[in-house]
C-alpha cells in the first residue's frame, strides 16, 4: 500500500473498498487500487491509503500468482523469475529492514527505460487500437492514456499489409494546360436521365452539352430507345444551323459506334 497517488498507474477509485487499521487504533479508507513499477518489475493491487506516510508490501504479494519467489540473506534480498532464475529487482538491506529498491516511474514513462515488445505482443496492440502507428502507440504509454496497456516499447520489424493496402492512393491525372476543344461542338457530351419522379410529356429527360460553351440542350423523349435517333437528327441541324461539323461525341448511355454508323447510313 502506498499513500502516494503518482506512483499509481492503471489506478482505479472504489467507493468502498475497505479500510486500514493502524496500531495506533487509526483507521484508513482504502481509495482505490493501481500498479506499481519500474519499468522492469511490476507490482500489482496496490492499495492506495491517503495519508499513509510510508510504503508497505507484503511478500505474498510478491509471490502469490506472480510466479516470482523471493530470496533474503545478509546483504538484501533479490527477487527472482522461479522458471528462468532471472532477477528482477535486487535490494540492499539496511539494519534489520529489508527495503525494497524500487523507484516508481511517475508522469510521463521514459520510453528508454521500458522493455522492448515482441513482435507479437506490438501487433496485437496496432491492431487492437484500429491500426495505430507504432510512435503513437509509445506515445500512450510514455503518458499513461491507456489503462491496462503494458509498460512496454512498441516497434515494428516488418510493414503491416493492411496499412499498406489502405494508404494506397491513385496517380492524379496530368492537368491539361492547352485543351484541344478551341470551338463550339468540338465535343459534345451526352447523358440521359429517367425516369423522371415528375413525369413529363415524354416521361424522360435527354441532356446535350456543348463542351466549349457549356450551352445545354433539352430533348424531351418518349423511349430510351430513341436516344440515338434524336442525337443524330440533333447533330445534323446543329451542323447546318452553325456550319460546323461535330468531330467527338462522349455518351456513358448510348454507343457512340451506333451513332456514326446510323449517320453513315
Amino acid at each position: 500500500m502506498t499513500g502516494k497517488r503518482e506512483y499509481l498507474r492503471d489506478y482505479r477509485t472504489l467507493d468502498d473498498a475497505g479500510n486500514v487499521h493502524f496500531g495506533n487504533n487509526e483507521t484508513c479508507p482504502i481509495r482505490g487500487y493501481g500498479k506499481i513499477t519500474n519499468a522492469q518489475f511490476t507490482i500489482s493491487r496496490v492499495a492506495f491509503v491517503e495519508g499513509l506516510k510510508h510504503n508497505l508490501v507484503s511478500i505474498s504479494q510478491l509471490v502469490v500468482g506472480t510466479g516470482n519467489a523471493v530470496t533474503f540473506n545478509n546483504q538484501g534480498s533479490v527477487i527472482t523469475k522461479e522458471a528462468t532464475n532471472e532477477v528482477l529487482l535486487k535490494s540492499e538491506r539496511k539494519g534489520s529492514m529489508f527495503p525494497l529498491n524500487l523507484k516508481p516511474v511517475t508522469g510521463g514513462q521514459s520510453l528508454c527505460l521500458l522493455s522492448k515488445a515482441n513482435s507479437d505482443v506490438s501487433w496485437l496492440w496496432h491492431r487492437r487500437l484500429a491500426h495505430l502507428n507504432f510512435k503513437d502507440l509509445n506515445k500512450l504509454v510514455a503518458m499513461d492514456l491507456v489503462r491496462r496497456m503494458p509498460t512496454l516499447k512498441f516497434d515494428n520489424d516488418s510493414l503491416c499489409s493492411a496499412c499498406e493496402h489502405g494508404n494506397q492512393t491513385k496517380q492524379r491525372h496530368p492537368t491539361v494546360i492547352n485543351p484541344k476543344i478551341i470551338e463550339p461542338l468540338s465535343l459534345l457530351y451526352m447523358d440521359l436521365c429517367g425516369p423522371s419522379a415528375v413525369e413529363s410529356i415524354g416521361k424522360k429527360k435527354y441532356i446535350l452539352v456543348d463542351d466549349y460553351s457549356r450551352f445545354t440542350w433539352v430533348l424531351f423523349l418518349k423511349n430510351k430507345s430513341d436516344a440515338a435517333e434524336e442525337i443524330i437528327n440533333f447533330i445534323k441541324k446543329m451542323e447546318v444551323m452553325l456550319n460546323k461539323n461535330v468531330p467527338t461525341v462522349h455518351s456513358t448511355t448510348v454507343q457512340s459506334s451506333r451513332i456514326k454508323l446510323l449517320m453513315d447510313f
